[in-house]
């Protein structure tokens, strides 16, 4: 997620072609970009099986998926990704294309990597597991953002609100996040020691990574 001053901007020219194929390093942004969304995939496939609780979105991804069923936890990521990006409407956000890519690929590496990896039976690492899942999805959220094609629905729904309401991105951001997960806790999704490690400790692992990675 954005925090600190991230707002992940489109960084491209105007018009379509332009939307599509910025002027500067087209191809490393790409790279970029579909990198950072498949190190978030393998953030949240570590913290999902550590099973000490989820990051906050996911926590209402899996309650959907147990709850509800229809979808897998990455199914839901996509569907209610697509739900956000309505939202962005009346705060007039402008989706890039990294914007697009996020929403439908996002969800596709976690199932993937749902599925490559396995619940481990001891404590330690399951520990370690959730440590470096919390640590992946945080270094991926930069790598992503850094490659200037457009945040994720959720990132630009709390840019935008931030924009137009003029709260802090702190504020904002744990405001729509508790939200998620009382909504994900009441479905079911898991909640726990990882939940609150990721709340903390995200924000720092983006602000630092970030600077690194920016095209």
């Amino acid at each position: 997620m954005a925090a600190g001053g991230v707002t992940g901007r489109v960084d491209s020219g105007h018009g379509l072609r332009g939307w599509l194929l910025p002027r500067d390093r087209p191809v490393r942004r790409y790279l970029q970009l579909n990198t950072g969304l498949a190190v978030q995939g393998v953030g949240t496939g570590l913290v999902v099986h550590s099973t000490l609780g989820n990051m906050p979105w996911d926590v209402l991804h899996e309650g959907l998926a147990h709850s509800v069923g229809l979808l897998t936890l990455g199914g839901w990521m996509i569907a209610l990704g697509a739900v956000v990006l309505l939202l962005w409407l009346p705060l007039r956000e402008r989706p890039g294309v990294g914007t697009v890519l996020n929403t439908l690929t996002a969800g596709l590496w976690a199932d993937l990597f749902l599925g490559v990896l396995t619940t481990p039976e001891s404590l330690g690492v399951q520990i370690a597991f959730g440590l470096l899942g919390v640590l992946a999805h945080g270094v991926g959220t930069a790598v992503y953002l850094g490659a200037g094609l457009g945040s994720g629905p959720r990132d630009g729904l709390m840019t935008g609100i931030v924009d137009r309401v003029g709260a802090s991105v702190r504020t904002v951001r744990t405001s729509i996040e508790a939200l998620a997960v009382a909504v994900g806790w009441a479905f079911g999704g898991t909640i726990g020691l990882m939940t609150l490690l990721y709340a903390i400790l995200v924000g720092w692992v983006v602000q630092a990574v970030l600077p690194l990675v920016r095209v």
